[in-house]
């Protein structure tokens, strides 16, 4: 049998929102594998599929370059160890700066970016280093895209923290500002139903063809639920399924067509996500849990 970890126990927890015994009973019966663990949670539990941009954090910035043909674009997300380095004047310029920088010498990643030379004739790696010594934390320039856009250019920063950009054609500027605003808090994972990949697509069916057997059903009712069940998940994932933010009574699809307008891309970043963030002592929250559910027991009736 696999050893369960309180920090294994943590991360399913945070995955999928449920209880800690609930977890550690999942992952023993999945002998410690995380992934079938979360599936069978979801199986018994009915919880929706896992939210990463809600379960990690860290700190540091997002930034967003549009050059003023609205033709290229970059955004990019540096991470730092703390709020108040992130905070950070010569921080926040060196983040805005590489956004511009990659916009501007077409640098499609961050190794291309690593030696590109900033105003101060320094490369990028040099400033990173020498602000590094000057700032006391690590800094990383963790990822970035760059846009040739098909159509043009429109982004949405959400404070520093959840960054849009977004390639559409057609509509107007404000469109195009609503619809990467609507990506920040509807948080798609891409645009149509057709670009949901068929490995996810077979996961959530197997989760939903569990979930009706537990619940009793069979047969014909039993492949309706699952196919009902999809069509939900593909109008939730999907920027064209969603119902547009600022007027839910219609969805992005038809918001488009009133405007003759089409999306072709966008990227969606989430400060931190995947990362984990340095938390509390998760096994004295452990112990604490442990020890109340001893109190409870000993306080009900013989």
């Amino acid at each position: 049998m696999a050893d369960i970890t309180a920090g294994m126990v943590k991360e399913l927890r945070e995955i999928t929102g449920l209880g800690m015994m609930e977890c550690k009973k999942a992952l023993a019966e999945t002998e410690g594998d995380m992934k079938a663990a979360e599936d069978l949670l979801r199986v018994k539990s009915g919880a929706k599929a896992s939210k990463a941009a809600g379960r990690v954090a860290a700190d540091g910035m997002i930034s967003a370059y549009i050059a003023s043909d609205a033709k290229s674009g970059a955004l990019v997300e540096v991470n730092c160890e703390t709020d108040f380095v992130a905070k950070n004047e010569d921080f926040i310029h060196f983040t805005r700066d590489l956004a511009r920088l990659a916009t501007v010498n077409n640098l499609a990643d961050t190794e291309g970016l690593a030696p590109a030379i900033l105003e101060t004739g320094q490369s990028v790696e040099e400033f990173r280093k020498a602000l590094v010594m000057k700032l006391g934390e690590n800094i990383s320039v963790r990822r970035l895209v760059r846009y040739a856009a098909q159509g043009r250019l429109s982004s949405y920063l959400h404070g520093a923290k959840i960054g849009v950009m977004i390639d559409y054609s057609g509509g107007d500027e404000s469109l195009g500002r609503d619809l990467a605003m609507h990506i920040a808090a509807s948080k798609p994972i891409c645009v149509s139903r057709e670009q949901v990949s068929s490995e996810l697509l077979e996961r959530e069916r197997q989760i939903y063809a569990a979930q009706a057997v537990e619940s009793g059903k069979s047969g014909d009712i039993a492949a309706k639920m699952v196919e009902g069940r999809i069509a939900k998940y593909l109008a939730e994932v999907t920027l064209l399924g969603q119902p547009f933010v600022k007027d839910p009574d219609q969805t992005v699809e038809k918001l488009l067509a009133a405007k003759s307008a089409k999306v072709h891309a966008f990227t969606l970043f989430v400060l931190g996500e995947g990362i984990e963030k340095k938390s509390g002592d998760f096994a004295a929250e452990v112990m604490a849990q442990v020890n109340q559910a001893k109190d409870e027991k000993a306080a009900r009736p013989a």
